[in-house]
């Protein structure tokens, strides 16, 4: 779905940039993250611990559009916002790609193994991280 799509479907609006649920989001953000870390990675918490980092990554985009003037409704638009927004194909294409693992976790009742779970679990980590740092860094707090 591109961006003209999921505004025509309504899963996206205009909204004003709001600092202080800029700010909330991202700590919402660092609390799943340090949940998280908290939670032992074994085969009963595997896929748990990739819905939970998902979540938080999810909120950063969150915070990133409404920095940019949107609120999304659509997990899938925010690959379209990456890309057409952002200018971003790659963060784009890694998010999707998570997102569709979460949805299998969450939607499917896929089960991760915990070496897979590892790997994903420090990928999403490492996208978070990238966003906040190319599109967020400095600017809340």
């Amino acid at each position: 779905m591109d961006w003209n799509e999921c505004m025509h479907k309504r899963f996206i609006k205009e909204t004003k940039i709001d600092k202080n649920l800029i700010n909330s989001l991202i700590k919402s953000s660092e609390n799943k993250l340090e949940s998280n870390e908290r939670l032992e990675l074994d085969s009963a918490t595997a896929s748990t611990k990739i819905s939970i980092t998902y979540d938080s990554l999810r909120e950063v985009l969150e915070a990133l559009a409404i920095e940019k003037g949107f609120k999304i409704y659509n997990h899938e638009c925010f690959c379209a916002f990456l890309e057409e927004i952002c200018n971003n194909k790659s963060f784009s294409l890694e998010f999707d790609k998570f997102r569709k693992i979460r949805n299998a976790v969450n939607y499917y009742g896929r089960d991760i193994p915990i070496n897979e779970a590892t790997t994903i679990i420090k990928d999403i980590i490492l996208l978070r991280k990238k966003i906040l740092d190319k599109y967020l860094q400095f600017q809340y707090k």
